[in-house]
């Protein structure tokens, strides 16, 4: 996913490593905080790969900044990651944002509506999380207030995503 927000941040501008990593962390950080120990080793694979151009350019200060921009492999690569989200990035609500933050940039209506219909298929599929003899344990049947309150929570998230993305598929196929 660390690639992905990157390769997307990327695609709407050139960024320096600081300001990439703070957009990365307004996206993620309070869940899953991104550290330079991370961050550049994957600026760099990408480099290395060809997907992400770099030059220097004189910082604001006294040191030079090295500033990333998309090339057409990373620009491509990007569009093959939004077109096929692995499963995970479908399932994991924070993945799932991520993609979603950047499948505008996915310019084919009909695709970006099957990236939704496939996070909608998944919340439709019944689950919990808990399970009494391998059932999903709705709120009402457990004595527990606080897994109540997680699993309240949890349902009236999923509708009102669910919801949206009905809406969202339907204008997306009324458009194409």
């Amino acid at each position: 996913m660390l690639e992905l927000s990157i390769l997307g941040f990327l695609a709407e501008e050139p960024l320096h490593g600081y300001e990439l990593k703070e957009r990365i962390k307004a996206l993620t950080g309070h869940v899953r905080p991104v550290s330079d120990g991370a961050l550049y080793p994957a600026i760099t694979r990408l480099v290395t790969a060809g997907k992400l151009d770099q030059h220097r350019e004189d910082g604001a200060g006294a040191a030079p900044r090295r500033v990333l921009s998309l090339t057409d492999e990373g620009r491509a690569d990007l569009l093959e990651r939004l077109r096929h989200p692995r499963q995970p990035e479908i399932t994991d609500h924070v993945r799932f944002n991520t993609v979603l933050a950047f499948l505008r940039h996915l310019p084919d209506r009909r695709e970006q509506a099957a990236v939704l219909r496939r996070r909608l298929d998944f919340l439709e599929t019944p689950t919990s999380f808990f399970y009494a003899e391998g059932k999903p344990v709705r709120a009402e049947e457990t004595g527990d207030l606080f897994r109540q309150g997680m699993l309240r929570v949890a349902r009236a998230t999923g509708e009102a995503e669910r919801t949206w993305l009905r809406e969202a598929i339907e204008q997306l196929t009324q458009a194409s």
